[in-house]
């Protein structure tokens, strides 16, 4: 799982190739939590938590941008 100073470091690009990626895992983990037993359950949190650190930097860097574009 990647630390929030990691993700801080991406480009826009791989940050939200970060965040599909995990949304995609989650959703699989998710049907293989209805149909099996989940290896490591934890694995759940973790791709939840991860995808609301991608979506805060995203939102973040959305807020950081828009003051620059109204004001020119």
């Amino acid at each position: 799982m990647a630390k929030i100073a990691e993700l801080r470091e991406m480009s826009d690009e791989q940050l939200e190739l970060t965040g599909k990626e995990a949304a995609d895992q989650l959703f699989r983990l998710r049907i293989q939590s209805q149909t099996e037993r989940l290896d490591a359950p934890s694995e759940l949190r973790r791709n939840r938590r991860l995808i609301a650190r991608v979506k805060t930097l995203q939102t973040q860097r959305a807020r950081d941008v828009e003051p620059s574009e109204t004001s020119t």
